[in-house]
């Protein structure tokens, strides 16, 4: 028999909220994090960037061994959060605990310091910490020392999709007892001219908004130009639910199913096929149909390809219930977080499946008309019935990951399926 698996613990940095419930009611609120980054400007152009209100030097880690990168640093705030939220009697310094994590390029702010001490001042001689504290598994190391862990501490870098797939990797360990529960999320720091500039050059960014920048990123509607680039952590404890249980843990949902595919068809262009195959399968190991799903968590990125692809899929995989199900993105708002967008936007999945009310698309002025689905509009949706939500994370390299979250039964069922 399988362990299902309990989420009794969150915690974020975002540019929308320090904490899940500040992040949530921003969410709810329709509050943009988004500005133009003037201090970021490369050549003539100001970015626009979800910069989080967040001091990465005052993180101190249990065992200061290197410098922290930003990313590292947000990544350990937010998994200090989730641990405190997951009540006194969580306790993670055991090898049956695993440390699951997910980034998309890992330090960025060391590496562009490293290459600007070099090639800007030409100077050769580098921090002697440089690797450890640049390397892509930095941050599951450091919260692998902070709290003890001594069982698998994973990184995952898959892209959009690098905290989801974490998400769901640590699930499916926890299901066939491989250990007994998991630090899990994802971080990112990429605001960096380097990057900008990089993902400038690809033309995904979205163009200032002239009357508003805070409302340049604008998923689902007719006049979208792309996203903003962002960055933050997103943290969440695991466990099986007779371990939360015995504790008397609060349980904010069962992780219920998780999808993951690739599209193997193109490193950037996505496949409406493979990100719906992933829906399917999650909803197969969830072991519900689309009428169960009660809200999605769209990736939601307001490129032209992107958001008209993802339609597609979710047209696919939900068939004639597709137009009934409300459908949001929240990356308006905290922005696209690469590697941490999964967990975010999943915790955002979460309290609203608990609470009831559905985060909305914001800056929906002028909804696409080829797209056609309930895009949950400027306001937020209340009051809402719900029992299952969907988060989707999707990457470039054609990596799709799907999670399913769902209310807990009662209290006294059998953990066990």
């Amino acid at each position: 028999m399988a362990n299902r698996v309990a989420i009794t613990g969150l915690g974020a940095i975002t540019a929308i909220g320090n904490t899940p419930s500040a992040v949530f009611e921003a969410a709810l609120s329709g509050r943009s994090g988004v500005c133009p980054a003037p201090e970021l400007a490369f050549g003539a152009v100001i970015p626009l960037v979800a910069s989080a209100d967040f001091d990465t030097e005052s993180v101190k880690p249990r065992q200061r061994s290197a410098p922290l990168d930003r990313a590292t640093a947000m990544a350990l705030a937010a998994a200090r959060q989730a641990v405190t939220d997951a009540g006194p009697g969580f306790s993670p310094g055991s090898s049956r605990t695993g440390i699951y994590w997910g980034t998309g390029m890992g330090s960025a702010g060391t590496l562009e310091d490293s290459y600007r001490s070099i090639f800007r001042e030409n100077n050769w001689r580098l921090k002697p910490t440089s690797i450890v504290t640049g390397m892509n598994n930095a941050a599951a190391a450091v919260i692998s020392l902070e709290f003890g862990v001594t069982g698998p501490a994973l990184t995952y870098s898959v892209a959009c999709s690098s905290s989801a797939v974490a998400i769901g990797e640590a699930m499916r360990a926890i299901r066939h007892g491989i250990i007994d529960c998991a630090i899990v999320g994802g971080s990112e720091a990429l605001l960096t001219r380097g990057v900008l500039s990089a993902w400038s050059a690809l033309r995904t960014l979205a163009k200032d908004d002239f009357r508003d920048a805070s409302r340049s990123c604008k998923p689902f509607s007719s006049d979208r130009t792309g996203f903003v680039l962002g960055e933050g952590a997103g943290a969440m404890v695991l466990e099986t639910i007779d371990r939360a249980l015995e504790r008397n843990a609060r349980i904010y949902a069962e992780l219920a199913g998780f999808g993951l595919t690739s599209d193997a068809t193109h490193i950037a262009d996505p496949s409406p096929i493979g990100q719906s195959c992933a829906i399917v399968n999650a909803l197969q190991d969830a072991h519900m149909v689309p009428s169960d799903i009660g809200y999605i968590n769209a990736h939601g990125t307001a490129t032209i390809a992107g958001d008209r692809v993802e339609v597609e899929s979710i047209r696919r995989a939900f068939g004639k219930y597709a137009e009934r199900v409300p459908v949001s993105s929240t990356k308006a708002l905290h922005g696209h977080v690469m590697g941490a967008t999964g967990a975010i936007e999943f915790m955002i999945t979460l309290l609203a499946l608990q609470s009831g009310s559905l985060p909305p698309t914001a800056h929906l002025a002028l909804p696409d008309p080829e797209l056609g689905l309930d895009f949950i509009p400027n306001s937020a949706r209340h009051d809402v019935a719900l029992s299952a939500v969907l988060s989707s994370s999707f990457a470039f390299g054609g990596s799709n990951a799907v999670l399913i979250a769902k209310k807990m039964a009662a209290r006294g069922l059998s953990a066990n399926r």
